[in-house]
This record gives structure tokens, C-alpha cells and sequence, in this order.
């Protein structure tokens, strides 16, 4: 393998494409398939997301809480939401023209308002999670504004039940949809037995989903992208969920240690710290399993503590604020400042493997060399599995034309020496070489549909144009 000055690579004279995929969301594209995840309150805004689109990937703003950036939060929680919601959107177009989205819970009692904000905005798209985004949706504001929709989903069947709604609804459907996995940071979409039962991890979660997205792409002529979240973390992850049909990928806990996280860098310490044992499943107040951080703040609240808070308005209806230990909004707003006595940190199931803060840019960089090394070991296997089966193929070929032509000469001599003797030991041998013919012919098919298969899985990184492969064709 040699690397060309045209920043190809050569495997055994076949150019490979060295550059990772885009991903497509109606009309916007990224340079690189990576969502940034949201992440609240307040770790993920207009800093980091604009850090994120100008790398090539799409940058999202947490909405959730946002309005805690506000000093009259308290006071008029819904206002300041709006505000801070708008102000943090036109700060990110102003540090990028890359792809900016933002992230607003279903179940917030100011989804709609904030909806409204990224609306008027013109946000290139939203991604709604913790909830069904199915009635009063303005899709036809969304449309003439150019805002494309993601929702979040933890399974086929809440995908197919969002899909079947809008497009009896809304004579539509959304633009992409995102799959969380149970290993990812925050609220998690599972019960808590799911959570490590290997039947709802995520590898098993997106062939699912990608099929029943394929009926609708098939209805409405649509692409719509599946992109795989909760536990990515390397490069190879990516190359992982691409090969069992994702489009693209949603990372949010490797983008906690970058220099342009808006969180406090106490905030981001704490990554570097924890250990595997640290990675704690807790209880909501929502009402929700949750993955966080292990500190003091939750060990106490574990042991029964009572913490002092007022709730600053009710944006959750479910939440068990007059009776729960402490505001978990409060508490991640705490932890944002770096004041981890008061809050704590979500994290994902491999936080525990950050090592190092980085700036964006660098830990793209990272990512696609990542990437491309996962590309080219598994290529040069796959070249080495599409040479032996072509090998196989010839062989198979050349095995039936050899026994075709001896068998034919001997019958013909065999079948005139015996007609006068009576030709049931020639019709026997007939039988028996037609099976053997027939066996050759089934075995060659095999081959030349696994051959097929693996020209289609090497066609994404070789250009192996020029190879032709012969149909399934046998003297008679």
C-alpha cells in the first residue's frame, strides 16, 4: 500500500477513496457524516456547535433550560428560554456558515415557543427527542423556512409510528432520524433492565430501523438518512454503524473535551477522571434512567439527602419536582460553572475513555484518521475475499467445462458400445454427472452473488470499474 500525491491510496494498483462519506439531509449536506449531540443544560451552545459545523460536521444547541443563561430565568422562565434560544442561534451563524441544528425535547411545556424560535430563525434543522413529535407540528412553516426535522428515537417501531403519522398527517415525513442506543449520556429512551441487555444495543437497533425507514424512502421517494447514536466514539465505531446501514453518526460525549465545549473546564475535568466504575445509572427526577458521572453531590443524594432548590418554573409536566431530592436543571446548570458540589455531569458509557481536552478541529482530525485506518484493514480483507472468491469462480467454471466435455465423449462411446446390452448403467452415470453439473452450477451461483456483493463493498473505497464479471453461463 503506498499513499499517492493525490492523496489516494494504492492497494495493489486499485485507487482508494481516502475521505469519508457525507451525510445528505434533504438539501444540506456536511462534509463529514458527525451530528454533534446536544447536551444541556447549557454544554452544548452556540461555542461548540459552530466549532462543529465549521469542521464540516453539524453543530447542535441544547435548548432545554437555555434560558438559565438569563439573569430574569426565575422570574419569567419562558421568555428567557425564547431569548436565549435566539441569541445563541444568530451567535453561531455569525462564527460559521456550517450546518447549525438545534435539539428541543418533546416534552418541555415550551416546545412549541421554541419550535416557533428555530422557525423564525431559519435553523438549518431541528432534532426532537424525549417525546413523539406527532400532533400540532407546523410542517408547513418548517418546509417554507427550510428547516429540516430529525427526530430522536430509541426503536423501529416509535420510527415507524412517527413516519406513518406525518405521512397520513402531514402528507410528509421527516428528513432523517437519529437511533439512540442505551449507552448514551443523559436521559436514556430504555427501562432500566434494557439498558445492558445486548437485544437493545445499538448494533441490533439500527438494521431495524434502517429497513422500516426503507418503506418510507420507497413511498415518498425520499432519502432519509438513519444515523446511529449513544456509545460512538472512535472512527471505528463510525465504519461500524456505516456497514450495518447507517448514514451517519451522533457523537456528544468526545465533543465534551474540546477546548470550545461551553461548559466550565472543572466541567470537562471531570471526564478526565472518572473511571469505567464511575459510570452510574440514576434515577431522574424526571421520572427517566439517566447516565452520569459519579460524585459527591449523587452519592448524597443516593443516601436520602434532601437538596435546597426552588423550582424556577415548571418546564417538564411529568416532573416530580414537589416531591423529588433536588431540580436536575438546577443541578446540571450548577455543573456547567464547574460547581460539581451543587450538580453533577451526564456522560456516556465511554467517557471513562477520554484522555485529553483537544480543540475541535483536531479531534475531527482524529476521527477521520480513525476512520480511514478501519477503511483500509477491513479493504485489504475484503480485496483479498473478492480475489479468492473470483479464483473460485474461475475454478468452478473450468471444473464444470472439463467434465462436461469428458463426460459427453465417454457417454457417447460408452452409450453406442452398450445400446445392444441395454443402457440402464449409462442412464445411471447421466444421472450422476448431471447432479454433479447441477451442484457446480448452484455452487458458481453462490460465488458470483458473493462476488457481486463484495464488487459493491469495495466500490466504496476502489475504483474497480474496470473489472468485469462474467454472468452465470454453461455449456448445454
Amino acid at each position: 500500500m503506498t499513499f499517492q500525491r493525490s492523496s489516494k491510496l494504492k492497494i495493489d494498483g486499485f485507487k482508494m477513496k481516502l475521505r469519508m462519506p457525507q451525510l445528505k439531509i434533504g438539501d444540506k449536506t456536511a462534509g463529514i457524516p458527525i451530528v454533534q449531540g446536544g447536551m444541556g443544560v447549557g454544554i452544548s451552545l452556540s461555542g461548540l456547535a459552530s466549532a462543529v459545523a465549521e469542521a464540516g460536521g453539524i453543530g447542535v444547541i441544547a435548548a432545554n433550560a437555555i434560558g438559565m443563561l438569563e439573569p430574569d430565568y426565575h422570574q419569567n422562565g419562558l421568555e428567557a428560554n425564547k431569548r436565549a434560544l435566539r441569541k445563541e442561534i444568530r451567535k453561531a451563524r455569525k462564527q460559521t456558515d456550517g450546518i447549525i441544528g438545534v435539539n428541543i425535547m418533546v416534552a418541555l411545556n415550551d416546545f412549541h415557543e421554541l419550535l416557533q424560535i428555530s422557525i423564525e430563525e431559519k435553523i438549518d434543522m431541528v432534532f426532537l427527542g424525549a417525546g413523539l413529535p406527532l400532533k400540532g407540528i407546523p410542517v408547513a412553516q418548517l418546509q417554507e423556512a427550510g428547516v429540516k426535522v430529525v427526530p430522536i428515537v430509541s426503536s423501529a417501531r416509535a420510527a415507524q409510528l412517527i413516519f406513518k403519522y406525518w405521512h397520513k398527517t402531514y402528507d410528509t415525513v421527516p428528513d432523517a432520524v437519529v437511533v439512540e442506543g442505551p449507552k448514551a449520556g443523559g436521559h436514556l429512551g430504555f427501562k432500566e433492565e434494557q439498558i445492558n441487555d445486548p437485544q437493545f444495543a445499538l448494533e441490533n437497533l439500527i438494521p431495524g430501523v434502517v429497513k422500516e425507514i426503507a418503506v418510507f424512502e420507497e413511498l415518498t421517494g425520499k432519502s432519509i438518512p438513519v444515523i446511529a447514536a449513544g456509545g460512538v466514539f472512535y472512527g471505528e465505531d463510525i465504519y461500524k454503524f456505516f456497514q450495518l446501514g447507517a448514514g451517519g453518526v451522533q457523537m456528544a460525549t468526545r465533543f465534551v473535551a474540546t477546548d470550545e465545549c461551553d461548559a466550565d473546564q472543572k466541567f470537562k475535568e471531570t471526564y478526565l477522571a472518572c473511571k469505567e466504575e464511575d459510570i452510574m445509572i440514576i434515577k431522574s427526577p424526571v421520572g427517566m434512567p439517566g447516565r452520569a458521572i459519579r460524585n459527591q453531590f449523587l452519592e448524597e443524594v443516593q443516601a436520602g439527602e434532601r437538596k435546597k432548590y426552588r423550582c424556577p418554573w415548571r418546564c417538564l409536566d411529568h416532573c416530580g419536582a414537589r416531591t423529588a431530592q433536588y431540580c436536575i436543571s438546577q443541578a446540571l446548570d450548577s455543573a456547567r460553572h464547574g460547581d460539581m458540589l451543587n450538580g453533577y455531569a451526564f456522560a456516556g458509557a465511554n467517557a471513562y475513555k477520554v484522555d485529553r481536552i483537544l480543540s475541535v478541529k483536531k479531534l475531527v482530525k482524529q476521527l477521520k484518521l480513525e476512520y480511514l485506518k478501519t477503511v483500509i484493514n477491513d479493504t485489504v480483507h475484503l480485496r483479498q475475499e473478492f480475489e479468492d472468491a473470483c479464483k473460485r469462480l474461475n475454478a468452478i467454471k473450468k471444473e464444470y467445462s472439463v467434465i462436461f466435455n469428458k463426460s459427453a465423449l465417454s457417454l457417447k462411446s460408452d452409450f453406442t458400445k452398450q445400446m445392444e446390452k441395454g443402457h440402464a448403467s449409462v442412464q445411471k452415470e447421466v444421472a450422476h454427472i448431471l447432479e454433479k453439473l447441477e451442484s457446480l452450477k448452484r455452487e458458481y451461483s453462490h460465488y458470483f452473488e458473493k462476488v457481486n456483493e463484495l464488487k459493491d463493498q469495495l466500490s466504496r473505497y476502489l475504483d474497480i470499474t474496470p473489472l468485469q464479471i462474467q454472468e452465470p453461463t454453461f455449456p448445454k
